[in-house]
């Protein structure tokens, strides 16, 4: 079985405090991009379940999510292996994670036939902020601490997206930090607003109050910002937590161009296009 993990890119980030349970109030419009990871599963050689992911060490999400959701549906099938087959920068802001964990949910219920869509999202909302709007990726609107998503109009899939990646990487947790010292927090009332504004208009500005963290902490990133405005893009934004650049174009033939000028760069820009 196999499933595509598309990348998630941040139309608009608005973020307010921090709720009890750890997480933050947001606002955010995202949008998958058709760049995207691919996972495979098929039966396990070995005791337990596999996560295979070439040249990404350390802890995958993928992983939690299969075990949550072994535990939650008390399905006791046959071990299985997910191999990932990574397409997405890593610790880029890109939600790359987060989208391969919504695709290893997504295989789990297909494989064993066990759970529904709102045990997915349950399951996606405990892992993390980024994962619930992936379950189903297409574009929405994320409120709360992003367990809440609601569909909302995709832009123009014709238009194109250069996703600058950077030789850095970035700590989702570290920018978080950085942000709640910087002290720039909305407020809930402001986040009411602010929802209610981007329910009632198909445009989502290109705002990200993780911006100014994301930079302090990777400097590198208003080269990469400039950069992509001499690119000739009709506008520019960090990715999420950064470290990665977006730069937009009304087509995609203005991002294919971009990208060949800046072909230089390493790593090298990626051509895509949103929606969903």
């Amino acid at each position: 079985m196999i499933e595509h993990a598309p990348a998630k890119l941040n139309l608009c980030l608005y973020v307010g405090a921090v709720r009890d349970d750890g997480r933050h109030e947001l606002v955010s419009v995202m949008t998958p991009l058709d760049l995207h990871d691919t996972l495979t599963l098929e039966p396990a050689d070995a005791a337990g379940d596999e996560i295979l992911c070439a040249g990404v060490e350390g802890p995958n999400l993928a992983s939690d999510a299969l075990r949550e959701f072994r535990a939650r549906t008390g399905w006791d099938g046959p071990p299985v292996r997910v191999t990932i087959d990574k397409r997405i920068p890593v610790a880029a802001g890109l939600g790359g994670g987060s989208a391969d964990a919504a695709a290893a949910l997504r295989l789990a219920r297909r494989h064993s036939g066990l759970g529904d869509e709102r045990l997915l999202l349950e399951i996606a909302a405990w892992l993390g902020s980024d994962v619930p709007s992936q379950v189903r990726p297409r574009t929405t609107l994320v409120t709360g601490g992003g367990e809440r998503v609601e569909t909302v109009v995709a832009p123009d899939p014709a238009s194109g997206v250069l996703v600058l990646p950077s030789p850095h990487a970035l700590s989702t947790g570290a920018v978080y930090r950085r942000f709640d010292e910087l002290g720039a927090i909305r407020t809930t009332d402001e986040l009411r607003r602010l929802a209610d504004e981007l329910r009632a208009t198909s445009a989502a500005p290109p705002v990200n109050d993780l911006a100014a963290a994301a930079r302090s902490l990777c400097p590198p990133i208003d080269e990469t910002l400039e950069a992509a405005r001499a690119a000739g893009a009709a506008r520019v934004m960090v990715a999420g937590s950064g470290p990665t650049v977006v730069a937009f174009y009304d087509i995609r033939a203005g991002a294919e161009d971009a990208a060949h000028r800046l072909s230089d760069r390493v790593p090298a820009p990626i051509v895509a296009s949103p929606g969903g």
